[in-house]
């Protein structure tokens, strides 16, 4: 089961209690369903959870039953119907709409004035047209629909419950989307989803950690290799001294650190600093090494 179909059969988990906010989901449902026209509704779904709920929802909102629903046995897209004039007149008058004819769809806020009608109304238009990525891969979440007045007020409902949201074309339809971390386990939270949006927090959490932990790598591999370079570039200057005949009328403390240098190439400066006796500071033992280099150059 995919995370999207996951956060489905949470949601539909909820309890359908007040009739104002049944009224609002299937609001959501229909608007953002696969087609509501003055002919049909037709709600085409693949969750279990949500062709479970449906027929629970319109006789909660409504007392209607579907004309057509799918039988237990079906599998794969269920598809649910309303066809009679009467129910669909109904539905047209619920909602502000003039019965028989055909509609550009917009939504009629006072249907969702309360806060909880507005929740109830993104469940509705999730269930029906919305999915949410696996947040191991991404964070995104998207309802979809094919109209156009419905993509324009459906943000202005998404604002008035605190979360500022994105919108796009694709293939003929508006998709409005939340793209934060943060907002989308707000809105999966508010949506009836507290367990997935757990699952947000938590993998968000893991993705810092590893990435935390690759930046650390990194890190510690770029400063290994700055090291490797520096001891090669000082290895090389005592090589030159000596072959040079320098090496052995330099200073006592030059001597000892090109010494100690030859025989750990692959020492840090802290460990070198701690071969000496007495021990002397990693600052003093990169001045001398500078110094080696230094006179490397002049020769």
């Amino acid at each position: 089961m995919t995370f999207s179909a996951r956060v489905k059969e949470e949601i539909c988990r909820r309890e359908l209690t007040k009739k104002c906010c049944a009224l609002a989901e299937c609001y959501g449902v229909l608007l953002f369903c696969n087609n509501w026209t003055a002919q049909e509704v037709r709600i085409v779904t693949e969750s279990d959870a949500f062709a479970r709920r449906l027929p629970q929802l319109f006789h909660k909102a409504f007392r209607m039953d579907f004309d057509r629903r799918p039988g237990p046995e079906e599998t794969g897209k269920r598809v649910f119907l309303i066809r009679d004039p009467a129910k669909l007149s109904l539905l047209d008058q619920t909602y502000g709409g003039e019965p028989g004819q055909t509609l550009t769809r917009t939504v009629n806020f006072p249907v969702v004035e309360e806060d909880c009608c507005k929740i109830s109304f993104c469940r509705g238009a999730f269930l029906a047209g919305g999915a949410v990525t696996d947040p191991e891969k991404d964070y995104h979440l998207e309802w979809v629909t094919g109209h156009i007045g419905v993509s324009r007020a459906f943000p202005v409902i998404l604002r008035e419950l605190g979360f500022e949201t994105k919108q796009a074309r694709r293939k003929g339809n508006y998709v409005t989307y939340i793209k934060q971390s943060g907002k989308l386990e707000d809105m999966l939270t508010a949506l009836g989803a507290g367990v997935s949006a757990m699952e947000v927090m938590t993998a968000k959490i893991e993705k810092d950690l590893r990435n935390g932990a690759n930046r650390q790598v990194n890190c510690d591999a770029h400063n290994l290799d700055k090291v490797v370079q520096a001891a090669q570039e000082q290895i090389a200057a005592i090589e030159k001294l000596e072959r040079a005949g320098v090496l052995s009328s330099l200073p006592d403390k030059l001597r000892q650190t090109a010494r100690l240098r030859l025989d750990q190439p692959e020492s840090t400066l802290s460990e070198l600093a701690g071969q000496f006796d007495p021990p002397v500071t990693k600052s003093c033992l990169n001045h001398r090494l500078r110094k080696l280099v230094a006179l490397a150059g002049e020769c």
